[in-house]
């Protein structure tokens, strides 16, 4: 069926089709102090503001920068304005620097993480009061682990064109979405081969986990770790709903239909577990309700059908409106040995990832499934690159190097697709790929444990290394004072912007919050 679909889409679809996918990146890093301990010190006016600026903003923390690119077709223009949000943040850092990997530096509890300030208005009091409501339910600490999440859309020529391949007699928004769910669950079904390709996060600093940890084992006094570990950020100790089935909340991907319905049920209706929290507490709130999900947002998971939202719209709204538009894969870690984070190999790489999980089959995912896909995930970010290690398909262990290079072996016709032959910057990503397969001590996770023993340090001293590196670099950058210029001008615009929004008349908070929860 695979071959007849890539064979079906080389014959119907040109290469603008083909081609025309749009690649969009948001990175996040953490400002540190000289000492590696996480910056105490406000989000740098120069910035811009955290509230409004389209590129620059923060995420959970203060501390926690996030780049955003513009949605683009070329994997090179994408990096190209990365490396200038970079060069122009670096440039202004003073004495900090930016953490080089996900997992965070040297914390000291909830009381060293600032939570992210967006200004008096309702709608930054909404962003800080959200945040304060997942330190409470998840500790601070799990919300600064950094991940790099890859936006990605195919060309909106590429769906009357594949609809009409093959047969479907749908509404096209219909047949659009139906197309991107099936996607999103093969990014599941497959999804283990992000973090052994990808994953940069073998090991953490002690302070993070605590003095004790039951499943990691002790690389030096300052570091734990797992000796096959590919990314802890992905594991047990990282950032998913811990407390999925305390709380009561899966999101249902056979159809958008059921994914809107969990998600809306999950938004709508009270955790006794949050409840407990209290919403206003002392005159404070300390989170936006007691419900399974504050939002939608708070539901953690390596994949999401998005769909961009029209002012203070609910996600589900959006999606429910105008359907699918675009999937986020949030598996990323960030590429400690790469000064971006991330580089044009993954990019082309996923491109070709997202077309092979669009033109293979995907049957729903049952409960069973469902278990398989997370044990998948969270063993391969625990023990990936083990000799002979093994995952579950349909019930069967099978060599998770044997699956990958059935994978990759696949994906070489859509590789071809894409270049239009054998030879072409898509079938060289695949080329560097199988060649982690063949060679798991090439992996990012398996270089960074190696540089460390090497070095004869833990995590921290690797992870404050590399980031010094990336300053330096970053540092040395010529100046292109056509970008700078413009974002100067985009951080003075979002000043005005969040000026202008704090001028308006605000309600009382609780009904700005009624309203925007009454949306349907």
């Amino acid at each position: 069926m695979l071959e007849r679909r890539i064979k079906a889409c080389e014959q119907a679809l040109d290469r603008s089709q083909l081609r025309g996918g749009r690649i969009g990146i948001e990175k996040e890093s953490l400002r540190v102090s000289p000492e590696g301990t996480l910056a105490r010190t406000p989000h740098p006016e120069v910035f811009g503001s955290a509230l409004t600026h389209p590129h620059l903003t923060t995420d959970y923390s203060e501390a926690m920068l996030e780049f955003i690119t513009d949605p683009q077709a070329e994997p090179a223009a994408v990096l190209e304005q990365l490396r200038a949000l970079h060069r122009f943040v670096h440039a202004r850092l003073e004495e900090e620097m930016l953490w080089a990997t996900s997992m965070p530096c040297v914390l000291h509890g909830d009381d060293s993480i600032p939570i992210a300030r967006y200004g008096n208005s309702n709608l930054g009091m909404m962003k800080t009061v959200y945040r304060r409501g997942l330190g409470h339910r998840y500790g601070r600490p799990m919300q600064v682990i950094s991940g790099v999440h890859f936006n990605f859309s195919f060309d909106p020529e590429l769906w009357p064109a594949l609809q009409a391949l093959e047969g479907s007699d749908e509404p096209p928004v219909a047949f659009r979405s139906r197309r991107y769910m099936d996607l999103t669950r093969n990014l599941q079904r497959y999804g283990w081969l992000v973090p052994y390709l990808f994953g940069a996060s073998p090991a953490v600093c002690k302070s993070f986990v605590g003095p004790v940890s039951h499943r990691l084992k002790v690389f030096n006094e300052n570091t734990f770790y797992d000796p096959w570990a590919t990314s802890l950020r992905l594991g047990d100790i990282g950032y998913t709903n811990k407390r999925e089935h305390e709380v009561g909340i899966r999101a249902d991907y056979n159809s958008l239909e059921g994914y809107i319905e969990t998600l809306s049920c999950a938004i709508s209706t009270p955790s006794p577990v949050w409840e407990r929290i209290g919403v206003v507490v002392n005159g404070r709130w300390e989170q936006l309700n007691a419900n399974i999900l504050q939002i939608e947002n708070e539901y953690y998971t390596t994949v999401r059908p998005k769909q961009p939202l029209q002012g203070l719209e609910k996600p589900v709204l959006a999606l429910c409106r105008r359907g699918v538009d675009y999937v986020e894969l949030r598996s990323l870690d960030v590429n400690a040995f790469d000064p971006l984070g991330i580089n044009g190999t993954q990019l082309r790489f996923l491109q070709s990832f997202m077309w092979y999980c669009l033109l293979k089959d995907s049957p729903p995912i049952d409960e069973a499934a469902h278990a398989e896909h997370d044990h998948n995930l969270i063993e391969t970010a625990h023990h990936g690159r083990a000799p002979d290690f093994r995952l579950l398909r349909d019930g069967r262990e099978v060599p998770l190097r044997q699956w990958a290079a059935e994978l990759l072996d696949e994906m070489q016709g859509v590789c071809e697709l894409l270049d239009g032959g054998d030879e072409g910057p898509w079938c060289r990503a695949l080329a560097e790929q199988r060649a982690l397969v063949e060679e798991p001590d090439a992996t990012p996770s398996a270089r960074q444990l190696e540089r460390m023993r090497q070095g004869g340090y833990g995590f921290f001293h690797f992870a404050q290394d590399m980031s010094q590196r990336h300053h330096e670099h970053f540092c040395r950058l010529p100046v292109d004072a056509e970008a700078e210029a413009r974002l100067e001008a985009e951080a003075r615009r979002s000043h005005e912007e969040q000026a202008r929004i704090e001028a308006e008349p605000q309600a009382p908070f609780d009904e700005f919050l009624a309203e925007y929860f009454a949306q349907n």
